[in-house]
């Protein structure tokens, strides 16, 4: 899935900018009245990855079901540390545009959940989650009747081709690949099969085919059982063929969802109020409580809790989108039971691991001592507490499908803050003492913090650690270049959906490894490599998620590319004016669909 805030090209999981925030898949529960204590363990994370149900026509029919005790009118404020990295849908692959994604966009699938954070996937602008009588080979969607974009022009087959077909433009550079390498070929094959819609050429209709206004039929050469779970993304949401802009659509967007975008300034805010145009009647999943967000940007994680706990003035309508409890906050909201009762809790699905960019270290038993000596304890600390994530183990989440929490090869759950005799003898044995190795880290206090962490712990062992500090902002672009001159640096990464499928592949696949990719590791291992190709081809999703598990297992143990350090969690709290609250298992943020103002 996923990155965090800022991201490089393609991820087909998402990683995490160097900040704090999160993007697709699981998350956990948390409620508009109450907040549960931290004492989620692994097995909440487990029931965030229950198997996600399919929907019919019936639950794809809107309007979507009433919040209890919603009431319609005002305007909500939404805190922001950064902008948004892309307005266009198809450039769109992190956490704070997944959640204005899901105030201003539609696509022809997307997430329903419940109180538990169970997912069912249904039709958004399609009239159910998708047809397939071939074992997932063909899908078909039947499209909504009355659909119409912000400017009350209809919505079609022909706006669904041409969403699809824009993704293959050379302009599209960040938003995610699936669809477009299950189509048309794996890696950057699929650029080379078409350049996208612009020229007047479409995709051939055994790839791509809409026989008529309301039908669309994906072709693929082989199965494909997770496509109604991936057009969830936002980076399929419509574009439509009327007002498709090219480059410049990233500034301004036509709206198909709830809200649309009034006034934007760049780096400053943004404004959104209701778009007429959207029926409710047609949307199973969103609705239109509140008149509109005044989205105000350059609010640091500090700033926006200090402003929430208080809950003075306007602050009291105030919301976080992928912000979260600050550090150093922490004790001052957990100690205060009012404040208490509005934060939500929940796992995010992401792995934050270091990675060692293996064209320049080499040597296995290196990449051993270095994951034996990190303080994961200390570092995850940094990142938000106990509240903001718990020592990793694997290099998949516990919200992943297929995950065991005693599948443990670095002793993490004995000495969760390192074992430095023991990467010692490692060192001492691969006669590694006073090697240089450059570590970098993103120019944000938490990764600042965690890069003293980290420097202390490697140099304790012997090594002489060359420390450069990089701009948050263009964290992924630096350390997602195959000549990077870098030697150490740490990302985080997220499943797109539940299944290892979106984080195994995207990360550790190297026949994907080029500038922008997400093999940040640059691993080439032909056992690797071959294991991916025949798991994808496994339809059976219980078969697969066992492959995929034991290949996890395989590539942490026996080739070590990334150190698995810390899992996150997501504390996040509100102003006590703001109602519908709860923690959504797809956005691993606060669900913004609920929303609305308690008076």
């Amino acid at each position: 899935m996923s990155i965090f805030r800022n991201r490089a090209a393609t991820a087909a999981i998402v990683a995490v900018a160097a900040g704090a925030l999160t993007l697709t898949a699981c998350g956990g529960g948390g409620s508009d009245s109450s907040a549960k204590d931290n004492s989620k363990t692994k097995d909440d994370a487990k029931s965030q990855s229950k198997p996600v149900q399919i929907g019919d026509v019936k639950a794809s029919t809107g309007p979507a079901a009433e919040i209890p005790g919603a009431k319609p009118g005002g305007t909500v404020n939404v805190y922001q540390e950064d902008d948004f990295s892309h307005l266009d849908p198809g450039q769109t692959y992190v956490s704070d545009g997944k959640l204005l994604g899901r105030l201003i966009f539609r696509g022809l699938t997307q997430y329903d959940e419940d109180d538990q954070g169970n997912l069912t996937v249904v039709g958004d602008l399609a009239t159910d989650a998708g047809k397939t009588t071939d074992g997932g080979k063909t899908w078909t969607y039947t499209l909504k009747d009355n659909l119409k974009d912000e400017n009350g022009n209809p919505i079609n087959a022909a706006d669904i081709r041409h969403t699809v077909e824009r993704l293959y433009a050379s302009f599209i550079t960040d938003g995610p690949t699936y669809l477009q390498q299950w189509l048309s070929g794996a890696g950057t094959t699929y650029r080379k099969a078409y350049d996208g819609p612009f020229k007047g050429k479409h995709l051939p209709n055994n790839v791509l085919e809409t026989p008529d206004d309301k039908t669309v039929v994906f072709h693929f050469k082989t199965a494909q059982p997770d496509l109604p779970q991936m057009l969830t993304m936002p980076g399929y949401a419509v574009v439509p063929v009327e007002t498709d802009t090219k480059e410049k659509y990233d500034q301004d967007p036509v709206a198909t969802g709830p809200y649309k975008i009034a006034d934007f300034k760049p780096g400053k805010s943004m404004k959104l109020v209701k778009n007429t145009q959207w029926d409710a009647k047609s949307d199973s999943v969103r609705h239109q409580y509140v008149d509109g967000f005044n989205i105000e940007m350059n609010h640091d994680d500090e700033d926006q809790t200090k402003t929430l706990l208080a809950d003075q003035g306007e602050a009291k309508n105030a919301m976080m989108f992928t912000g979260q409890v600050a550090t150093t906050q922490l004790q001052k909201v957990v100690s205060d039971k009012a404040a208490m009762k509005r934060t939500i809790q929940g796992y995010a699905p992401y792995v934050w691991q270091l990675n060692f960019n293996m064209d320049r270290v080499k040597d296995k038993k290196l990449r051993d001592a270095i994951t034996l000596a990190l303080p994961a304890t200390a570092i995850y600390k940094a990142d938000g507490g106990a509240y903001g994530g718990e020592v990793a183990n694997s290099l998949t989440s516990p919200t992943t499908p297929g995950y065991r929490d005693d599948f443990d090869p670095f002793n993490r759950h004995k000495k969760m803050n390192g074992d430095i005799a023991a990467a010692k003898k490692l060192i001492d044995e691969g006669g590694f003492k006073g090697k240089k190795l450059v570590y970098a880290y993103a120019n944000s206090p938490v990764r600042q913090q965690q890069a003293v962490l980290i420097t202390d712990a490697l140099e304790k062992i012997g090594l002489d650690i060359q420390k450069k500090e990089i701009d948050a902002a263009t964290w992924y672009e630096q350390v997602g270049k195959v000549n990077n001159g870098l030697d150490l640096y740490m990302t985080g990464w997220g499943q797109d959906w539940p299944s290892a499928s979106t984080v195994v592949p995207p990360l550790y696949d190297g026949t994907q490894i080029q500038d922008g990719a997400s093999n940040y590791s640059h691993i080439n291992d032909k056992h690797v490599n071959s294991e991916i190709a025949r798991i994808l081809q496994i339809t059976d999703t219980d078969e697969a998620t066992k492959a995929w598990a034991e290949l996890s297992e395989y590539i942490a143990k026996e080739v070590n590319p990334a150190a698995p350090i810390y899992y996150t969690k997501v504390f996040q709290i509100f102003g006590s004016n703001i109602g519908g609250l709860r923690y959504s298992s797809d956005s691993s943020y606060v669900d913004v669909t609920r929303i609305f103002l308690k008076k």
